[in-house]
């Protein structure tokens, strides 16, 4: 009897977490529900949803730790994201949190960022997203580091396995940034998805600019005068440096411009003189880049494809 009178004062004494984000929620709280991850960890996309935790954290209990700018990047308008702990790996300076996240109709899984010493965020990164249909097998594998290993691979020709793998570290001074870039595929063979190529491109500025299939920006309308939506990608050194981001840019004069977003270090000035558009990095864009290249370059505007007659926009 005496013993179970102890075991019930303990566990009425033990206090459940509301990680529902109503509450303040203390960071001991809510680190408490990740797991240690004690060693190498790998998922793929095929099973990573099976990986997390049973714990549920509210999007507004996230909201305690991690600004709105970045949630907004991760789970877009979706107000009823679920977050599910699925591990911690605590370094001297960084605490990494990787966090599963239901979405309405897909599942994605991230890695958080915090300051280890005072909880503040620094940076997150998507590792894998269910959605994503195409040949591949993705997965993530990562090391004690830590190092993200993100790769993709499918049978190729000649029962050859096609693969591409592209290694992530976090650092103070960069954010995240490329360290490993290994493949056996060809870039030629690489698409690239344009995410806006459907915008309107009524206004001033709005066009594609290009020096090839490889490198190029395609600027369409925003959403209020002087803004622009934007997407830029580009490939140097044969391949083995890439750089991609998709953002909105304000204009600050007739024709000069700046993308900056709060929670990404990333500053690029943007400046337009007669048919060409040219980037100069301003702030740390390591998080959209190869360690060894920069958006430093210009883009000439390409004439706007010939619509068929009878045919009107």
């Amino acid at each position: 009897m005496l013993s179970l009178l102890i075991i019930c004062l303990v566990a009425c004494g033990e206090k459940k977490i509301d990680l529902t984000g109503e509450t303040p929620l203390k960071p001991k709280d809510f680190l408490s529900v990740f797991p240690v991850i004690p060693g190498n960890f790998q998922a793929a996309d095929s099973n990573f949803v099976k990986l997390a935790d049973t714990n549920q954290i509210g999007l507004k209990a996230i909201l305690q730790f991690v600004p709105d700018s970045a949630v907004v990047n991760l789970v877009g308008k979706d107000k009823k994201a679920i977050f599910h702990p699925v591990g911690q790996i605590l370094k001297e300076k960084e605490t990494y949190l990787l966090v599963n996240i239901k979405l309405k109709h897909k599942w994605l899984m991230a890695v958080l960022v915090l300051n280890t010493k005072t909880n503040a965020y620094l940076a997150f990164k998507l590792l894998l997203d269910n959605s994503v249909q195409d040949e591949y097998v993705h997965a993530v594998s990562v090391n004690r580091e830590p190092t993200f290993l993100l790769g993709r691979e499918k049978p190729g020709k000649e029962n050859i396995t096609l693969f591409t793998r592209v290694g992530w570290v976090y650092t103070t001074d960069l954010g995240f940034m490329v360290v490993i870039n290994d493949s056996n595929e060809a870039p030629s063979k690489s698409d690239i998805i344009n995410p806006i190529d459907t915008l309107p491109r009524k206004n001033k500025y709005s066009a594609d600019y290009a020096q090839d299939k490889k490198n190029f920006i395609s600027i369409r309308d925003g959403n209020k005068v002087g803004i622009y939506e934007f997407f830029i990608h580009f490939e140097k050194n044969e391949g083995a440096c890439v750089g991609e981001l998709k953002g909105v840019f304000t204009m600050k004069d007739a024709n000069n411009a700046q993308y900056r977003f709060n929670g990404d270090a990333c500053v690029i000035d943007f400046s337009f003189e007669d048919n060409q558009v040219s980037l100069k990095e301003q702030g740390n864009c390591g998080n959209h880049r190869g360690i060894k290249c920069y958006f430093d370059d210009s883009f000439t505007r390409k004439k706007e494809p010939k619509h068929q007659s009878g045919s009107k926009r």
